[in-house]
């Protein structure tokens, strides 16, 4: 069962109120906060100004968290200035991504022959801990790499299972945790390493480690495999995050053909308490695009 349209235009009255000041070029300023902590990222209300202005226009409308994949890449100071404006705001930090080297290359290759691979990722990890205190954060995305295509995958797997100790140990005495965020093959990452929420479950439970989970990123998850739920509640334990974005598309709950509402029921029901990342663009550019994300955030998360 889909978000339909009308789904949508349940949270009409958050689409009037909005309606009622664009004209002035704002939202609501006091909005009620969210049940839960979803976490818009820069991007998500680019009219309303720089990323600060984009913290504060979020906050108004009730959203508690915010997540920053290019968070380890900026200055020092706009990493202290982003964490001052959070805290100001009472909101909480997401994830922001710890390590994904040479990306564009198709590596690392964890897995792989390369032990230089693998050093690469200690050494993005060990810097990533003053990136976190500097922050607040206590989550940071980590991938695996891609497959080695020379080698069986029984191998590749005990070598990402080895190198993921030996950066557990780095987060461990610091309270803090990677999670591995499995990508999905078919559309947008073919040749990955991980590409489900059941694999980053094996690899999880072998590591053994309160500072290595899974990101559960439900857009790859549904374009992977599909039964959500069932997947997340078989998973459990080891998920440390979550994020949202509907298929097809990558956009807001409700463009697409997830069930949100239920995923939300399912969270509130686990008494799930941590941040949702909105991992996902907007499916209308332009103001009247970012006022039906937050229309999509409240029909949702009054389910």
């Amino acid at each position: 069962m889909t978000l339909s349209r009308r789904t949508i235009l349940a949270g009409g009255a958050v689409v009037a109120a909005a309606a009622a000041t664009a004209a002035n070029g704002a939202g609501p300023s006091n909005a009620a906060r969210f049940s839960l902590k979803y976490a818009p990222h820069e991007g998500s209300f680019k009219s309303r100004g720089d990323r600060l202005e984009q913290i504060a226009f979020a906050a108004d409308q009730g959203f508690t968290a915010w997540e920053d994949n290019e968070a380890a890449g900026r200055s020092v100071a706009d990493q202290t200035a982003m964490a001052r404006a959070l805290q100001q705001r009472g909101m909480t930090m997401g994830v922001f991504v710890a390590s994904m080297p040479r990306w564009s290359e198709f590596r690392p290759l964890l897995g792989g022959n390369d032990e230089a691979d693998r050093e690469r990722f200690i050494a993005d990890i060990r810097a990533s801990v003053d990136v976190a205190k500097r922050l607040n954060s206590k989550h940071m995305t980590i991938v695996t790499g891609f497959m080695d295509r020379k080698l069986p995958v029984e191998i590749q797997t005990a070598r990402v299972i080895d190198v993921l100790r030996r950066a557990a140990e780095i987060y461990e005495p610091h309270g803090l945790v990677m999670v591995m965020e499995p990508l999905n093959t078919l559309v947008n990452h073919p040749g990955v390493f991980m590409s489900s929420v059941p694999q980053g479950y094996a690899v999880a439970r072998a590591v053994d480690s309160p500072a290595i989970k899974i990101l559960a990123d439900l857009y790859h998850e549904q374009i992977q495999a599909g039964n959500l739920i069932n997947t997340l509640d078989s998973c459990w334990n080891e998920i440390g995050y979550i994020q949202f974005g509907d298929n097809p598309g990558r956009n807001e709950p409700g463009s697409g053909e997830i069930n949100y509402r239920n995923v939300v029921r399912w969270l509130r029901g686990r008494n799930f308490a941590g941040v949702i990342g909105m991992e996902h663009g907007n499916s209308i550019d332009g103001r009247a695009g970012e006022e039906r994300l937050v229309a999509a955030y409240r029909a949702i998360d009054a389910a």
